[in-house]
């Protein structure tokens, strides 16, 4: 969870939105609201960064577009190149010195374990003081190696600046020899996504899915956009059922369908509001709702706290509304499930 304004405002993103950062036409683009309507953006220093622009000419123009572009109530993320990289500090001391308090986060590409996170926590601290920072810089974790996957849990709690983890699907799958990384993905990577998501949610972080790879271009008859945007709706809407709580993309035009497949619709909230309102009124304990006939325990009412949480990001209903409802949950079990999972600020 990212969290923003002197702790008044969080965000858990729904899609995180990665492009090359030695292109100031793509920052102008990503800082777009309607152009690029996502959570989160992540200017790029590695894979997506051609060779010739490594170093200077990329750190200049992602630090010209910190300063100078307005991202409105994004989350604003750099990835440098990692930490076992010849450009790895030069990456991060041209944007932590060139751009003070002007992003919120870094995303560590390459991760093998927790010491990575420690080191790289240390050097933020330096670097904050050097450059005078009156906030402080999260950590998202790319969990995309085989020894990174097996050391979830150690990374998403090697220091306190965590926010999140990400699945990265292509570095995962060239290390284990596979070829297929689009078509089901969320059977054949089960074990892989279900391992960051529980990694994550133990340490209280959100989990982000992989990029989906498939894109349609201008020329494509119709029924290859809608093929292509069924896949993409398909695989998301599966990451979002193994507990994923957004999704990278690759393209703004990606951004729409992610954002609805990690979003409950209202017909979810609606029903996560009635039973709600239905276990208070009836005193809690378990009994079977009035209109489904599905049984309804304060399991059932946690599940809905969650789904409202992510109703109150998307603006679908008030904080205090959700406020409102966790205390009654606490009263009766001793714990808020949103505090416990840090769904709130």
């Amino acid at each position: 969870m990212f969290v923003l304004d002197g702790g008044k405002r969080f965000v858990i993103p729904r899609t995180e939105l990665t492009y090359p950062g030695h292109s100031l036409k793509l920052h102008q683009n990503a800082a777009d609201p309607v152009k690029s309507p996502v959570d989160h953006v992540m200017m790029d220093f590695e894979d997506a960064c051609p060779y010739e622009f490594k170093g200077p000419k990329s750190r200049q123009t992602v630090v010209e577009a910190l300063n100078t572009l307005d991202f409105g109530q994004k989350v604003v993320t750099v990835r440098p190149n990692n930490v076992r990289s010849e450009f790895f500090l030069g990456d991060l001391e041209a944007i932590m010195l060139g751009a003070p308090d002007k992003f919120h986060g870094i995303i560590l590409p390459k991760v093998h374990g927790p010491d990575d996170i420690k080191y790289v926590s240390h050097l933020l601290d330096s670097l904050e003081k050097q450059g005078g920072w009156k906030t402080r810089v999260q950590i998202e974790s790319l969990i995309e190696t085989p020894q990174a996957l097996v050391k979830a849990y150690e990374i998403a709690t090697a220091s306190d600046r965590m926010a999140g983890l990400i699945f990265g699907i292509a570095d995962f799958a060239a290390t284990l020899g596979i070829r297929e990384v689009v078509k089901n993905q969320n059977i054949n990577f089960l074990y892989a996504k279900q391992a960051v998501v529980v990694a994550a949610k133990a340490a209280g972080l959100h989990a982000i899915d992989n990029v989906y790879l498939p894109l349609w271009r201008k020329e494509d008859p119709p029924e290859k956009v809608t093929e292509i945007e069924a896949g993409l709706r398909e695989k998301n809407l599966g990451a979002a059922n193994l507990g994923m709580d957004g999704t990278w993309v690759i393209h703004p035009q990606q951004a729409k369908i992610a954002n609805e497949c990690f979003t409950p619709t209202e017909q979810q909230v609606r029903y996560a509001q009635r039973v709600l309102e239905l276990y208070h009124a009836k005193g809690g304990g378990s009994m079977p709702d009035p209109e489904t006939g599905e049984m309804i325990d304060e399991a059932t009412i946690k599940i809905a706290l969650m789904d409202l949480a992510k109703a109150v990001q998307a603006g679908m209903v008030t904080a205090t509304y959700l406020a409102e409802q966790a205390a009654k949950s606490k009263a009766i079990t001793g714990y808020d499930i949103l505090e416990q999972m840090k769904r709130i600020a």
